[in-house]
């Protein structure tokens, strides 16, 4: 199958004649933020990208000034598609299971869910004016969406811990130095770097390329095994908090939230 064939609506796709095709996620209005279509999308691309013999190596990147900024609030955000802890799974899942390689560009702001895509691929191309964090926390929810898969396995146990827990942000500096991020780049050369990568990848001998990464990552889809499905049943209680709503009220009244740990 195609990756065309799927029909994405939310998300961009450019594949070029040398097998590098590049997913540009494609809400810039709302800095890429994930609704319900975006995150169904986002659940079976990888898959369908890897199904398709004329792909090679997939690159994400954002359309606009941010890579994604999370998940996606705003009470007019109406879609197709809801918001499944099915699809959350299969998103995380999907990405490990690859066996073409997966680059992420990220530019501007990779926060909550952005960030984990963005580190859960195999290579991470960051500009210069990248930020990354997982702000679920500030929203008075879990961080359970593959941030507690991700980030200690990147950066070392308890400082994951602290940045899960705090929702504090990293530059692109700072997230290099952490071991979250292979390169960072000048925003302007951002792409160029990227598909640099992607281009040698899809010259490279495919097979041998799959078999130096799947085993690294079938090593990171047994402790997602175990993580996930409670990271995902904890975030979905913490969603029906006081501190959730609390935080969702405070969204849309632009206030900080005044949170009671309840």
């Amino acid at each position: 199958m195609s990756l065309e064939d799927a029909n994405y609506t939310t998300i961009a796709i450019d594949k070029r004649p040398n097998g590098v095709a590049v997913a540009t996620l494609n809400r810039p209005e709302r800095l890429n933020a994930v609704n319900g279509d975006m995150h169904h999308e986002l659940a079976h691309i990888c898959r369908d990208a890897d199904a398709d013999p004329d792909v090679k190596v997939l690159v994400f990147t954002g359309a606009g000034r941010a890579f994604s900024a999370g998940g996606d609030f705003s009470p007019g955000s109406a879609t197709t598609h809801k918001i499944t802890f099915e699809d959350a799974r299969m998103i995380v899942d999907h990405l490990l299971e690859a066996h073409i390689p997966i680059l992420s560009a990220v530019n501007g702001y990779a926060m909550g869910l952005g960030a984990t895509i963005a580190l859960l691929c195999d290579v991470v191309v960051a500009g210069e004016s990248a930020v990354f964090a997982d702000t679920h926390v500030k929203m008075g929810i879990g961080a359970g969406d593959g941030g507690q898969v991700i980030w200690p396995f990147l950066m070392g146990v308890n400082r994951a811990k602290y940045f899960l827990m705090t929702g504090d942000r990293l530059d692109a500096a700072e997230a290099e130095r952490l071991g979250l991020v292979n390169f960072v780049v000048a925003d302007e050369d951002l792409m160029d770097k990227a598909l640099e990568i992607a281009d040698r990848l899809a010259a490279g001998p495919g097979l041998a390329i799959a078999a130096s990464k799947v085993p690294i990552n079938n090593w990171l889809r047994t402790v997602s095994a175990q993580v996930l499905p409670l990271s995902l049943a904890m975030e979905g209680a913490t969603m029906r908090s006081a501190d959730a709503k609390e935080a969702a009220k405070a969204f849309g009244e632009k206030r900080d939230p005044m949170f009671e740990g309840r």
